[in-house]
C-alpha cells in the first residue's frame, strides 16, 4: 500500500521544503550545544589562592611580582598525592602587623614556614583569571566543589526525566506543539538562569533547562526524518549531528570572545527566542498526524510540501478519504516498547547502545584529557575529530548498511581502549592516536544509534521510543565521572578496561538488530515486528490510515 514516503515522491523527497526545514531544524541542534557542554566555559575552575586580607597591600608596599607575592604569602604543595594547601588553606598569620619586613616575612614567625598552622580560607578566594564563571563567582572549589558536580548532575537528571515525560507528550498531543514548548522554556529559563541572584536559583533554572532543552533537540531530529524521503533520511539525520559538532566550534569562539559567564549564558540563549517563529515555518509532521487519524490536516500540509517544492499532486491524491474499516486512533503507550517481542528486543539493545555511547564517549575525553593548557582550542580542536566520523558513516551506510558500520565502531572503540592499555606512555603520540581512533569509532556509534533508533519504531511511538531509549545516555554521563576517578584510584588503566568491554559486548549486540537500509518507516506495531521478514508484494492502495491489526505491508 502507498506509505508516506510512497507520497513523498511526488512532492519531493528533499526539495525546497525539506531543505529549508532542515536548515531551521539544524540552527535548533547547533544551539543545544551550549546546555550539553556549556559546563567546560560556565563552570571552569581557574588556579586560585585563599584569600588573606593585609597581603594586597603589603605586596604593594614591598613592590613584589605575583611569584614572590605568592612564595612568601601562600603554602607551597602537600606530601604526594594531596592536593595544594594554597588552593584551600591559608597561614594563619595576621599581615597587616607591621613587624612582617619585605624579604622573607615569615621567618621571624617560624624557621620553617610549613611549621606555621594553616586554616580555612574564611575570607574567599582569590582567583588568577580575567573573566569570570559560576565557581569563582558562587566560590564552588574546596568544601563546596561538589556544588558544581550538583550543577552539572542536574542537568543530565533534566535530560533524563524530559526524555521520558515530554517524549510521551510529543507523540501524544504532537511534534509541533511540544517542540514549541520545549523551545519557549528553555529561552526564559535559560535568560532567567543568566540573571539569577544566588547558586540555588541557577540551579533550579539549569535543571528546567535540562528537562526540556534535550528533548527539544530530539523532537527536531524526529521532525526532520519524517518530513524527506526514505533516500534522504539517513542523510539529514547525520547531518543534523553534524550541525551540533558544528554548534561546538561557534561555542568555542563565543565563550572565547565572552569569558564572563552570565554574558555567556545569555548571549547563547538568545538565539532560542528566534526558533519560536518556527510556528509559522515548521509544520506539523504528516505522519504524525496520519497516525492519529487526522486526514484532513495530514492532506493540507502534503499539499503545501508538494506547492513549496514546485510539484503537483496527482489527482487519485487530491481526493483522499477516511477508510471506514479504520479504528480509533492509536495513543502511545510505554508498555508499546516491550509488549512484542521485537521490539522488546530493539528496545533492550537500543538503550544498552545508547548508554554505551555516552560513557566511552564522555570516558575517553575525561580519561584522555586535554593536551594543552588553552581552553578554548584544546576544545575546538576536540571537537573536530567528529567530522571525520560522520563522513566515514556517509561513505559506509548505503554501501554496507546500518548494522555493520555500527557494530564496527563499538568494536573500534572498545578495541582502542583495549591496546591503548598496554600502549607505555613513551611514545606518548602513538596512546593518543589509538585514543583519537576510540574517540572517533564512539562519536559514529553516537551517531548511528540515534538514526536507527528513529527507524525501528512504528510512527505512533516514534517519538516515546527515541526519547525513552535516548534516556539511557544520561544515566551513563551522570555514572561515568564515578567509572572514571574511582577506578582511576584502583589502576590508572582500568577505566580503559571497562570501556573496552563494555564497547564489544555493544557491538555484538547491534548484530542481532535489523538492517533498515533502504526499509520504510514502520506505520504499524505489525511492520516493526515483521522488519526482518522478507516482505511480500502486495496490490498498493491509498495510504489513508493506521490501523492495529490487518494492516498489510507495503
Amino acid at each position: 500500500m502507498l506509505t508516506v514516503d510512497d507520497i513523498l515522491e511526488h512532492t519531493g523527497e528533499f526539495n525546497f521544503f525539506q531543505k529549508q526545514t532542515f536548515f531551521l531544524l539544524a540552527l535548533l541542534s547547533a544551539a543545544f550545544t551550549p546546555i550539553y557542554v556549556g559546563i567546560v566555559f560556565l563552570g571552569f575552575i581557574p588556579d586560585h589562592r585563599c584569600r588573606s586580607p593585609g597581603v594586597a597591600e603589603l605586596s604593594q608596599r614591598c613592590g613584589w611580582s605575583l611569584a614572590e607575592e605568592l612564595n612568601y604569602t601562600v603554602p607551597g604543595p602537600g606530601p604526594a598525592g594531596q592536593a595544594f594547601p594554597r588552593q584551600c588553606r591559608r597561614y594563619e598569620v595576621d599581615w597587616n602587623q607591621s613587624t612582617l619586613g619585605c624579604v622573607d616575612p615569615l621567618a621571624g614567625l617560624a624557621a620553617n614556614s610549613s611549621h606555621l598552622p594553616l586554616g580555612p580560607c574564611r575570607y574567599g578566594w582569590v582567583y588568577d583569571t580575567p573573566g569570570s564563571s559560576i565557581v569563582t563567582e558562587f566560590d564552588l572549589v574546596c568544601a563546596n566543589s561538589w556544588l558544581l558536580d550538583l550543577f552539572q548532575s542536574a542537568v543530565k537528571v533534566g535530560f533524563f526525566i524530559g526524555s521520558v515525560g515530554i517524549g510521551y507528550i510529543a507523540d501524544r498531543f504532537g511534534r509541533k506543539l511540544c517542540l514549541l514548548l520545549t523551545i519557549l522554556i528553555n529561552a526564559v529559563s535559560g535568560v532567567l538562569m543568566a540573571i539569577s541572584p544566588t547558586y540555588t536559583w541557577m540551579l533550579v533554572f539549569r535543571l528546567i533547562q535540562g528537562l526540556v532543552s534535550k528533548a527539544g533537540w530530539m523532537i527536531g531530529y524526529i521532525l526532520i526524518t519524517e518530513f524527506v524521503g526514505l533516500s534522504y533520511r539517513r542523510t539529514v539525520g547525520i547531518f543534523y549531528q553534524v550541525a551540533f559538532t558544528f554548534g561546538l566550534l561557534v561555542l568555542a569562539g563565543v565563550a572565547y570572545a565572552l569569558p564572563h559567564w552570565r554574558w555567556l549564558q545569555f548571549t547563547v540563549t538568545l538565539p532560542n527566542f528566534c526558533f519560536l517563529f518556527y510556528y509559522w515555518c515548521v509544520p506539523e509532521s504528516p505522519r504524525w498526524l496520519i497516525s492519529q487519524n487526522k486526514n484532513a490536516k495530514a492532506m493540507s500540509i502534503i499539499k503545501h510540501i508538494a506547492k513549496k517544492n514546485g510539484k503537483s499532486l496527482p489527482a487519485s491524491l487530491q481526493s483522499l478519504r477516511p477508510d471506514e474499516e479504520v479504528g480509533e486512533k492509536l495513543k502511545p503507550s510505554f508498555l508499546d516498547l516491550v509488549r512484542t517481542p521485537q521490539i522488546r528486543k530493539h528496545t533492550l539493545i537500543l538503550m544498552y547502545n545508547w548508554f554505551t555511547s555516552a560513557v566511552l564517549y564522555q570516558g575517553l575525553v575525561m580519561h584522555m584529557g586535554l593536551a594543552g593548557s588553552n581552553l578554548y582550542l584544546d576544545f575546538f580542536y576536540s571537537a573536530l575529530v567528529e567530522f571525520p566520523a560522520a563522513l566515514l558513516i556517509l561513505l559506509t551506510i548505503d554501501r554496507l548498511g546500518r548494522r555493520h558500520p555500527w557494530a564496527a565502531s563499538n568494536v573500534v572503540a572498545g578495541a582502542a581502549c583495549l591496546a591503548s592499555v598496554f600502549i607505555p606512555e613513551d611514545p606518548h603520540w602513538l596512546r593518543i592516536t589509538v585514543l583519537c581512533l576510540g574517540r572517533m569509532g564512539i562519536t559514529m556509534a553516537y551517531e548511528m544509534v540515534c538514526l536507527v533508533n528513529a527507524e525501528l519504531y512504528p510512527t505512533f511511538i516514534r517519538n516515546l521510543g527515541v526519547l525513552v531509549c535516548s534516556s539511557m545516555c544520561d544515566i551513563g554521563g551522570i555514572i561515568t565521572p564515578f567509572l572514571v576517578y574511582r577506578l582511576t584510584d584502583i589502576w590508572h588503566e582500568l577505566p580503559l578496561v571497562v570501556f573496552a568491554v563494555v564497547g564489544l559486548i555493544a557491538g555484538g549486540l547491534v548484530l542481532l538488530l535489523p538492517e533498515t537500509k533502504g526499509k520504510t518507516l514502520p506505520e504499524t506495531i505489525e511492520e516493526a515486528e515483521t522488519m526482518r521478514r522478507p516482505r511480500k508484494n502486495k496490490e498498493k492502495i491509498i495510504y489513508l490510515q493506521v490501523k492495529k491489526l490487518d494492516i498489510l505491508p507495503n
